[in-house]
């Protein structure tokens, strides 16, 4: 019996995705796993999303739809649908991707058979454009779909620190690690980064080996707005940075975070962001 099984809850968040949603709900809908409690969540989109989104309520009743007043930015949006949920596993799912039939299922799968100090666990995607072309792997595989190069697996912080090297739409996770970190920080503009260390400071990861997303790739989302000049998100990643700094306990760690500031710097001198620069140079010499 579906009851039997740990309950699923997909956030899924919406801002002005009217093309793509209805595929991205489905995709939801088709998994294999049964047992997913699906919360919609539209963050005040200004095109026809929630017209399709109300229509997909209608017809399929698991949807559970929270249409915003106002636009109160992605982190905040999922923490709403966070709040509203009850599953045992949380995927924070963006309606512009795509999850493949098996996503829920692999993932449930991987935890369930992890250690218990294991909390998340990651995939290989495709990444995508807007008429679902193929564009790439991101993590190139051999012949036979396996990744070339496998990601590190379990205590992976200090690697997370220095460099990005997990695809964020993969994430699964156990529903203890957003308790623990008290849902994302509503005062930041982007959530990955921050999610990343701040649960990996505690909770180790998983890799399943296999293509489980498709991430989409469009000319205005935020990772392609990410290192452009004066971005609001550059600023929350010095903020993260500086978070860093504080849960750093090694010298490998600390380490690990100056490759990370050098990094930063050079995307400051790349867009022209001298204020911003300098305050990672104070954060260097710190």
């Amino acid at each position: 019996m579906t009851t039997e099984l740990p309950l699923v809850s997909v956030i899924a968040l919406c801002y002005n995705h009217e093309r793509f949603v209805k595929e991205a709900i489905e995709s939801v809908l088709n998994q294999t796993y049964p047992n997913i409690e699906l919360i919609v969540v539209d963050d005040a989109s200004t095109d026809n999303s929630h017209k399709v989104i109300e229509q997909l309520a209608k017809e399929y009743a698991q949807i559970k739809y929270m249409p915003l007043e106002r636009n109160i930015g992605s982190c905040a949006a999922f923490n709403v649908g966070y709040k509203a949920s009850k599953g045992d596993f949380i995927i924070d799912f963006a309606t512009d991707d795509i999850l493949l039939p098996a996503r829920i299922e692999k993932g449930v799968f991987a935890l369930q058979n992890a250690g218990d100090d294991f909390g998340v666990n990651f995939s290989n995607a495709h990444i995508v454009d807007e008429s679902n072309s193929v564009l790439k792997e991101f993590y190139e595989t051999d012949n036979k779909g396996k990744a070339l190069q496998p990601p590190p697996e379990g205590d992976i912080y200090s690697m997370l620190v220095k460099r990005y090297f997990i695809c964020p739409p993969t994430l699964f996770s156990k529903r203890e690690v957003f308790e623990y970190l008290g849902g994302y920080n509503e005062k930041l503009t982007y959530e990955d980064f921050d999610f990343l260390v701040r649960s990996s400071r505690k909770y180790k990861y998983c890799y399943t080996d296999e293509v489980l997303v498709h991430r989409r790739v469009l000319p205005n989302s935020m990772s392609t707005k990410q290192y452009v000049y004066k971005s609001d998100q550059m600023y929350s990643t010095l903020d993260i940075c500086e978070k860093i700094k504080e849960m750093n306990v090694t010298i490998d760690e600390h380490k690990s975070l100056r490759t990370r500031i050098y990094y930063e710097m050079r995307q400051c001198i790349r867009t022209g962001n001298i204020k911003l620069l300098f305050k990672y140079l104070n954060l260097l010499f710190k």
